[in-house]
C-alpha cells in the first residue's frame, strides 16, 4: 500500500491526486510503507488513514470544547498514541480547568466587593469583560498554534501538560 508524501493518507494505485490533501501524486513521490506500519504500528500514515484527521487538526479540535474534547482526544485510539495530540489535549484540559477556577474566584471577589460597596460592581464589570475576552482570544491563539503544528506551551500549564505525557 502507498501513502501520500505530503499528508500520509493512503493512496490507491489508480488515483492521480491524493483524496485527503488534493496534491497531485507522481509515481516517484509515493511513499511505500511496510506492512507492519500499515497494519497497526504507530505512525502518521496510520492516523491519517484510519480516522481522516491529521494530527494538527486533531490537536486544534482538542481545544474546541475544553474539558470534553480534551478528554475525548486523550482516550480515542488513534490519537492517544500521538504525542502532539496528547500534549494539546492535556493542555486544553488544564487551560479549561484554570479558566473555570479563575472564573469562580473572580465571581467570589466581585460578590465580596459588591457587598462592601455597590460602586465597585460598576468598576469590576468592565474589568471582568476584558479578562473574559482575553481568555477567549488566548483560546483561539492556542487552537491556531496547534493547527500550525507548533507545541506552544503556556508558561505553567504547558510544563504540567508535558510532564503528564512523560
Amino acid at each position: 500500500m502507498a501513502f501520500c508524501a505530503n499528508c500520509g493518507a493512503a493512496l490507491t494505485q489508480t488515483s492521480g491526486f491524493c483524496a485527503s490533501c488534493g496534491k497531485p501524486v507522481v509515481q516517484g513521490t509515493l511513499v511505500a510503507v511496510p506492512a507492519t506500519a500499515a497494519a497497526g504500528s504507530t505512525g502518521a500514515p496510520e492516523v491519517a488513514a484510519a480516522s481522516g484527521l491529521t494530527s494538527n487538526l486533531a490537536a486544534a479540535l482538542a481545544y474546541v470544547l475544553g474539558l470534553i474534547t480534551g478528554i475525548v482526544f486523550l482516550v480515542l485510539e488513534p490519537y492517544k498514541r500521538d504525542r502532539f495530540v496528547r500534549f494539546h489535549a492535556m493542555q486544553s484540559i488544564l487551560f479549561c480547568v484554570s479558566a473555570i477556577v479563575f472564573s469562580i474566584a473572580w465571581s467570589i471577589v466581585v460578590d465580596v466587593m459588591v457587598n462592601i460597596s455597590a460602586w465597585t460592581a460598576v468598576a469590576l464589570t468592565p474589568i471582568g469583560l476584558v479578562i473574559s475576552l482575553g481568555f477567549f482570544l488566548f483560546w483561539l491563539f492556542l487552537m491556531y498554534q496547534a493547527y500550525s503544528r507548533r507545541e506552544f506551551r503556556i508558561p505553567i500549564i504547558g510544563v504540567i501538560a508535558a510532564k503528564q505525557l512523560g
